[in-house]
């Protein structure tokens, strides 16, 4: 690689990682080929990119950035995007699966968080789950006012279904 080639993906990751919300580092030493692609198309539908980095590379763009706590050793591949609860259940749906990816570290709302926060995070409910939760709530007083508008008449069926009953 050429230090013009190594300039342009220092770029290239400086300004990614500047514009994402949250950064996971995972290690994938021992997957194969197929299984990384696999990562790389289940990826999009999380939103989000991955890529497989040299350390130093790494480390040059992550400090570009203002990413200092993270420091990278072995074999890294880096997954980032822009929302941080939709990352980290893509990350760890998918290290449950696959047996060489392991989670190392990352980073969400300028800290450095570890596996664990990572995990916790990935437990919590997504946007649009949120959003349908609002809304059922929101919901619930007319829900009850049209039970109740509704009462008087089921009342009256009832009756007039025992009284048929009855002759």
């Amino acid at each position: 690689m050429t230090k013009a080639q190594k300039a342009e993906v220092i770029s290239f990751l400086t300004e990614e990682f500047k514009a994402s919300n949250a950064l996971v580092v995972c290690d994938y030493k021992g997957m194969n080929v197929k299984g990384i692609e696999s990562l790389r198309v289940k990826s999009k539908d999380a939103q989000s990119k991955v890529q497989v980095v040299k350390n130093t590379l790494g480390m040059i763009a992550l400090k570009n950035a203002g990413i200092e706590s993270i420091e990278l050793k072995d074999t890294n591949i880096v997954i980032w995007g822009e929302d941080q609860v939709v990352l980290s259940k893509f990350v760890v749906d998918f290290a449950k699966s696959n047996d060489f990816f392991k989670l190392k570290c990352g980073y969400m709302d300028g800290a450095c968080v570890d596996v664990a926060q990572i995990d916790a995070i990935s437990k919590l409910p997504s946007r649009e789950e949120l959003i349908g939760m609002l809304l059922s709530v929101w919901s619930a007083p007319a829900r009850n006012m049209a039970s109740v508008l509704q009462a008087p008449l089921r009342y009256m069926v009832t009756a007039l279904d025992n009284y048929k009953n009855i002759k």
